[in-house]
């Protein structure tokens, strides 16, 4: 694997620890942000030592309990209602100051993003029911965004983190865009991590052999020479130091969703982006175009549990 390439991890290959998915400073090059990604089938436990580090824990699918103890005499127990899927609109989430240990338990899949930081600040719940749907971009470029963990909705002083939904056929992430300078107002330094899930799109039946899949690249920008152009399947993970990212796209019959994990050096908590310049006037396509009807997608009906 050479230096541009590197940044991709195929499933399994960040595995650590009882853990399917780790992401930390064990990532030559990695410093700002951090990923954890765990199953909690058959009473498994997952645990969260103290560290200097803000987390916020966001179940993927199942029902998610989280024991937390902040070194300062704070303790208490979240019950954090969860969802069939990642496809069935938001779950509850929580986010854990630094310095706070953690015991995970419940059912399904769990996500822990990271950050290092130094602030001391309290434990947040945010509920389901209050999280904002955003229905971002139109036409193809239609997503479904939940900005549970950006600074408009959490308090937090690194870790910005966020989740979307792409149903089938559609690009997201796009235009390309980069954040690997700070220039105030414009652009801010950000490391980001993408974590991918695919499925069987919402309302279609497959065979058992279907293969849900969607696509993802990076390329280069005066930050760096970087270059991912990859099937994207559930349990890998895309990492962007620097350079332009995206698109991600639905391949038709498989919808995708990613979680965004994003951090950096900058002193103020902040997403500000510069599109490639070459891309970024499809931006007023949008203004003529309507939603994809299809989004959002909420809950469902039948019990949780794997859609497929």
């Amino acid at each position: 694997m050479n230096d541009e390439t590197r940044w991709f991890f195929p499933r399994g290959d960040l595995a650590r620890g009882g853990w399917q998915t780790v992401v930390d400073g064990e990532v030559d090059g990695w410093q700002y942000t951090g990923l954890r990604v765990g199953e909690l089938a058959g009473g498994a436990e997952l645990r969260l030592p103290a560290r200097q580090v803000e987390r916020m824990v966001v179940p993927l699918s199942g029902d998610v309990v989280v024991e937390w103890s902040d070194g300062r005499g704070g303790s208490g127990t979240v019950e954090l209602a969860g969802r069939r899927s990642v496809f069935d609109g938001p779950a509850d989430v929580v986010y854990l100051g630094i310095h706070t240990e953690a015991r995970v338990t419940g059912s399904g899949r769990v996500a822990v993003a990271e950050a290092p930081a130094d602030q001391v600040l309290d434990v947040q719940v945010l509920r389901a029911a209050d999280i904002p749907v955003e229905i971002r971009g139109a036409g193809r470029s239609t997503r479904q965004v939940h900005n549970f963990g950006t600074p408009a909705g959490l308090h937090a002083q690194k870790l910005i983190v966020c989740e979307v939904v792409t149903p089938a056929e559609n690009w997201s992430s796009y235009p390309p865009h980069k954040h690997d300078e700070s220039v105030p107002g414009v652009e801010s330094r950000l490391e980001e991590i993408y974590y991918f899930e695919s499925d069987v799109s919402r309302g279609l039946e497959a065979p058992g052999q279907a293969d849900p899949f969607g696509m993802f690249a990076t390329y280069g920008s005066p930050a760096g020479q970087i270059q991912v152009d990859q099937l994207v399947r559930t349990g890998d993970v895309a990492l962007v130091p620097f350079g332009y990212h995206g698109p991600a796209v639905a391949a038709p019959g498989y919808d995708l969703y990613y979680l965004n994990v994003m951090a950096g050096p900058d002193p103020e908590r902040a997403w500000l982006i510069t599109d490639d310049p070459a891309h970024g006037w499809v931006r007023t396509q949008w203004e003529s175009q309507d939603p994809d009807p299809r989004l959002p997608y909420l809950p469902t009906a039948a019990p949780k549990g794997p859609r497929r």
